[in-house]
């Protein structure tokens, strides 16, 4: 059996993959820039919609590391 990489994640799932906390991805949600979508009572994220949100965070400064 060959699986296909995910289409939608739960909260809880995009949580676990993304390393970001719940509460962060509903503010990101209220601020318009993370959508959620809904089937009945469950609240999905597109895989695609994350990792847009994901990419569009800021980079980090190195700087402060040195």
């Amino acid at each position: 059996m060959i699986l296909e990489p995910k289409l939608a994640y739960t909260i809880d799932e995009a949580v676990a993959v993304s390393g970001l906390g719940r509460t962060s991805l509903y503010l990101a949600a209220n601020e318009g820039r993370l959508t959620f979508r809904k089937h009945g009572k469950r609240t999905l994220i597109l895989a695609d919609d994350l990792r847009k949100f994901l990419a569009g965070l800021p980079t980090a400064s190195t700087s402060a590391a040195a």
